[in-house]
């Protein structure tokens, strides 16, 4: 096993540990926090129910999360492109993130039905934030000496992006992705709050009303599942698209 896996593997292994012999120790009830034995055979027991609303909510997190993306990045750049348009859009931008998501998720599920097209569009609102944000400041934040280098040698506007602008921006614009695949995955949740009759949101809510702890405590164990497989995949793509970046660079010289 490379070091990378061992040390979260070794921290997840000392809190299952100290939660189990805390529960034991203090003797606390199972309604109020089961034994991490407890979770796991639940998961065991309903695993089949388990995985099909894990797909449930993964399909909505992954939707929301490719549709982020998709606008985030173009947005990004569109309002870099012109100072008005930044000026003017951004503020509307802000404002649609002060509104609780909680709030808002009725709405959108008023307007475009109880399908999973709502469901994905909360995610979606939830986790294309951060991706502008992060295309905003990468486009931004490229070195006035390169761009003088490609204005001496007349390059082309579409060069400039292509060789300069975007390859120097790409790694903020990957910390804006993996902070949006995380977001995702509570956007899909609240999706499934308002309006579902599957998923791990519509399991927590359903686990919730009826205390049943042990369900409650293994359908958080699914979304941690589905979010750190979703973060590593996003910075294995970082690390094929970025291997000169100094990020993963200093990452394989600590593992030397």
């Amino acid at each position: 096993m490379s070091r990378t896996a061992l040390y979260p593997a070794a921290a997840i292994l000392i809190v299952l540990v100290a939660w189990h012999f805390g529960v034991s120790f203090f003797n606390i009830p199972t309604y109020l926090v089961p034994s991490p034995l407890a979770v796991a055979q639940r998961l065991w027991e309903d695993r089949v129910f388990m995985i099909f609303h894990s797909y449930v909510t993964l399909l909505t997190t992954v939707g929301g999360f490719l549709l982020s993306v998709v606008v985030g990045i173009p947005l990004g750049m569109l309002l870099v492109s012109s100072r008005i348009l930044e000026r003017a859009i951004m503020p509307l931008l802000v404002v649609s993130q002060s509104f609780p998501k909680v709030a808002v998720a009725p709405l959108i599920v008023i307007w475009f039905g109880l399908g999973i097209l709502p469901k994905i569009l909360i995610a979606f609102s939830v986790a294309f934030f951060p991706i502008v944000l992060a295309t905003i400041a990468g486009m931004k934040s490229v070195d006035t000496d390169l761009r003088d280098l490609a204005r001496s040698m007349q390059a082309t506007p579409l060069k400039n992006f292509t060789k300069i602008r975007f390859p120097f921006a790409l790694p903020q614009i990957f910390t804006g992705i993996k902070v949006a695949v995380a977001f995702s995955t509570v956007g899909a949740v609240i999706g499934e709050w308002v309006g579902a009759d599957a998923g791990l949101g519509y399991l927590l809510l359903w686990s919730n009303a009826n205390l049943d702890t042990p369900l409650l405590f293994a359908v958080l164990v699914c979304l941690m599942v589905i979010g750190l497989v979703l973060y590593y995949a996003v910075e294995l793509l970082e690390a094929w698209a970025l291997p000169w970046h100094i990020s993963v660079r200093a990452d394989d010289l600590q593992l030397t």
